[in-house]
């Protein structure tokens, strides 16, 4: 299991931004490791560091410093020891800035991790060695949830896993358990279809391997953990991405118009460019109409481009005068996205309400909000085995951290792309009509 490193763009990466998460079952170490890598990197201020060291809430022996208060920051966090709400650091190398978000391990909050993971370029999947069963005939059983986040970032396609095989000093740096621990996983990650895998043998608390190299596992050649993200590749970097190669996608946000005393009848059209890029003079096509339409000006606060690309907020103005609102796609002429009024998805499911067939919901895609219902679910996915289990109506509903394939009708068409394309225009949330809350997230398939 290796991670993919770009020896060859080390000024590329210089100051580039990585989005990661830390998952894993309670009590696996996540703030303590987040804690570490703070606290080594001088990450984190005196005064912060002061009042971590006078918390009431020390979980830790003697003047040790609770590294995990760094990123407990409930009251009911500190005095349960637990993470419960989705936690984002933010800090910097000299090669690299970093946003962390650290995720709850108990599985009723999985689906804040799956909030945690939707933008994330890496995960951090730790596993507890004190924890982990290791059976007579060499083998190693993995913690359910273990499973279920590697099975979670395997659907959101983060492209980096990252297995943290923590507390090893419990085991007295013992290779062989942790060699145990990693052919396990890597069988495992194998069935999932996880390609770009890489294990690191470390102590959190100790802190072995995380920012320094371990004096104590000599037998370990590999990065450190610090190391190894400020390699990484990341998903949506400025130069060759597949974001920035992808189709151009522009999902209206706000109708720009004069302030009326004005004589020139401006009209723009304000957003996020989701992918791929545009330029003066570019054929486009308003999905759903399917009108057409050309570039006329790309316009910022700071002055008019020649072309824009993915990532970037501007205000297009085109030279047709066209019904164009929010909610509505700019795509590329030549290949613009799906429209769907059937959509297959992979969803988590995130609401202790049970899916009910029969109650409508909100599905909010892009900019596009609209009504939507659930005809059918397909099939539950077991993440123990990786079975789909064909599920005979959609009136047995969906549970809590249920991981599902689903048929919707939407009311209107969403210009949508399957999620393994462009995340952006391939993923949507569930919202329930009464409630008002976020019930699910999903990630659309178009080749089931």
């Amino acid at each position: 299991m290796n991670a993919r490193i770009d020896t060859n763009s080390e000024q590329l990466e210089q100051h580039s931004l990585l989005r990661f998460i830390t998952a894993g079952s309670v009590d696996d170490g996540k703030s303590t490791l987040i804690g570490r890598l703070l606290y080594d990197s001088k990450g984190i201020f005196a005064d912060q560091l002061a009042a971590v060291s006078r918390s009431k809430h020390k979980r830790t022996v003697g003047d040790t410093i609770d590294l995990s208060l760094l990123t407990d920051g409930l009251e009911a966090e500190r005095e349960q020891g637990i993470t419960i709400d989705v936690a984002y650091r933010y800090f910097a190398t000299p090669k690299r800035k970093f946003i962390i978000a650290d995720t709850p391990g108990h599985e009723q909050y999985t689906r804040n991790m799956v909030t945690g993971a939707s933008t994330a370029d890496a995960v951090i999947i730790l596993v507890d060695v004190s924890k982990v069963k290791l059976r007579e005939d060499g083998g190693v059983d993995l913690l359910i949830q273990t499973k279920r986040h590697s099975t979670i970032a395997k659907l959101l396609q983060i492209e980096h896993v990252i297995v943290a095989v923590n507390k090893m000093d419990l085991i007295g740096y013992d290779q062989a358990i942790y060699d145990r621990i990693v052919a396990a996983y890597g069988a495992f990650a194998q069935s999932l279809g996880l390609k770009d895998v890489t294990a690191i043998p470390l102590s959190a608390l100790a802190g072995d391997n995380v920012v320094d190299a371990s004096t104590n596992m000599d037998w370990y050649q590999g990065p450190t953990l610090i190391e190894l993200l400020e390699s990484l590749s990341v998903y949506d970097e400025a130069h060759g991405s597949n974001v920035h190669l992808a189709p151009f996608r522009f999902p209206v946000q706000l109708v720009a118009r004069h302030n009326g005393h004005e004589a020139n009848d401006f009209r723009g059209y304000m957003g996020r460019i989701e992918s791929g890029k545009v330029s003066v003079g570019d054929k486009l096509v308003v999905q759903p109409s399917g009108q057409t339409a050309t570039v006329k000006d790309i316009v910022t606060f700071d002055g008019s481009l020649q072309s824009a690309s993915a990532g970037q907020s501007v205000t297009l103005l085109l030279d047709e005068y066209l019904d164009i609102s929010r909610g509505d796609t700019l795509a590329g002429a030549n290949a613009p996205a799906t429209l769907l009024k059937q959509v297959v998805a992979d969803v988590c499911w995130m609401s202790d309400e049970p899916l009910d067939a029969r109650r409508k919901y909100w599905i909010k895609h892009g900019t596009r909000q609209t009504a939507a219902k659930v005809t059918k679910v397909d099939t539950l996915l077991d993440v123990n085995t990786q079975e789909r289990k064909p599920v005979d109506s959609a009136a047995q509903g969906l549970k809590l951290n249920d991981i599902a394939r689903i048929h919707l009708t939407v009311q209107q068409p969403l210009a949508a792309d399957a999620y393994a394309d462009i995340r952006a225009t391939g993923a949507f949330i569930l919202i329930d009509e009464v409630t008002h809350q976020t019930v699910a997230a999903g990630m659309i398939r178009l080749d089931n």
